[in-house]
């Protein structure tokens, strides 16, 4: 299955072979793993990179329901939906955005940021409407409560611990896309720094058993990110389109709002009056005053740190508004100069002629 059309070939091994065909070789490890279920002596290890692990059945009052917990085999499990969100890349790079580039004729520097939105936008999208859907299933949206009470919450849902893992895995693959997508040096920070942020977020959610809240913030996130990548997906296409920039900003600043209102409700009080007070590792209980004191000020700092960069993004905008202003007022006066000009007179066989015929004296020059 080729995901890339092959326009040259490159030695095995080479830098380019691997870049070119990186999707074809993860491709080949998923189908490996898939065949090792069709085995009874592989069967056991295959399930461990395709299916959650940690699984808890308990019998309530609506029958038998399985929870799960976390630990250290979903790492495989997390590998495995790396593969997959590899795969998912190169489709929707070959099959989607490509098609769109051949149309549009960017240079290369907006050709990467269209890809970064392109892929971006998908994901988001997707992501969004899952959580979205979770929290309505869960009843986290009408009960705001269950964010923060009976802490800790260790035993998840199958579609919440899928959710985390899942979110982990495309982060991850995010990494190694830098070098794949050959993204140039002066991007790679930029790129880097939301990459990590993501996963040091998502991470410290799903293991300080923050995933209530956590899912309510990457829903917030989700949704006003995703009214950037579009924006910007517009502004590519037409340099017109800049409302959408407008709304973005509307939904970023309630976003940020939101964000803190939240942590501290459930995190700064909410968790502070729990009965459950200190560091248990075996209940997965980590609420303790150190804990919740270091959640609150990461997320005040990474909250802080992006409406600083979203005010140099206006302030950058404004200033280019008003240059272009300030350029088209310009272009505007200078065909009444023009006009001016021509009024005293026309040019005829390239000598400059009054409006009586007869061409105007030349002016003497001074002899030195």
């Amino acid at each position: 299955m080729a995901f890339r059309r092959r326009n040259k070939s490159y030695p095995f091994f080479s830098q380019e072979f691997l870049i070119q065909n990186h999707a074809d070789i993860v491709f080949s490890l998923v189908i490996f793993i898939l065949i090792g279920l069709m085995f009874e002596a592989t069967a056991k290890t295959a399930i461990l990179f395709i299916q959650p692990q940690y699984n808890i059945t308990t019998l309530s009052l609506e029958g038998e329901v399985t929870t799960y917990q976390y630990g250290w085999k979903d790492c495989a499990t997390i590998l495995f939906y790396f593969f997959i969100a590899i795969i998912l890349h190169a489709v929707v790079q070959e099959y989607l955005l490509d098609k769109v580039n051949r149309r549009l004729h960017l240079s290369k520097s907006k050709n990467t940021k269209f890809n970064e939105s392109g892929q971006l936008c998908v994901f988001h999208l997707v992501s969004s409407v899952w959580s979205f859907y979770i929290l309505i299933t869960e009843g986290y949206l009408l009960h705001p409560s269950s964010l923060w009470e009976n802490y800790p919450h260790s035993h998840l849902r199958f579609q919440v611990k899928f959710f985390y893992l899942t979110q982990l895995a495309y982060w991850l693959h995010a990494l190694p896309e830098l070098y794949f997508q050959k993204v140039r040096k002066e991007e790679m920070p930029r790129q880097l720094q939301y990459i990590c942020l993501y996963l040091l977020h998502i991470s410290a959610a799903y293991l300080l058993n923050l995933n209530r809240v956590g899912l309510v913030l990457l829903f917030l996130q989700y949704v006003s990110e995703l009214g950037f990548h579009i924006a910007r997906l517009l502004y590519f296409t037409d340099e017109n389109h800049q409302k959408m920039f407008d709304l973005w900003a509307v939904s970023f600043v309630f976003t940020r709002m939101a964000t803190l209102t939240l942590m501290f409700l459930a995190v700064g009080f909410g968790l502070a009056r729990s009965e459950n007070q200190g560091l248990n590792l075996e209940m997965g209980d980590f609420n303790t005053v150190l804990i919740r004191m270091t959640v609150l000020l990461v997320v005040c700092l990474t909250q802080s740190w992006l409406l600083w960069k979203f005010i140099r993004f206006q302030l950058r905008r404004w200033r280019e508004f008003r240059h272009e202003q300030a350029f088209r007022k310009k272009a505007a006066k200078q065909p009444l100069r023009q006009l001016k000009r021509d009024s005293l007179g026309h040019h005829e066989n390239g000598v400059l002629k009054a409006e009586n015929g007869l061409s105007p004296r030349t002016k003497k020059l001074k002899s030195p």
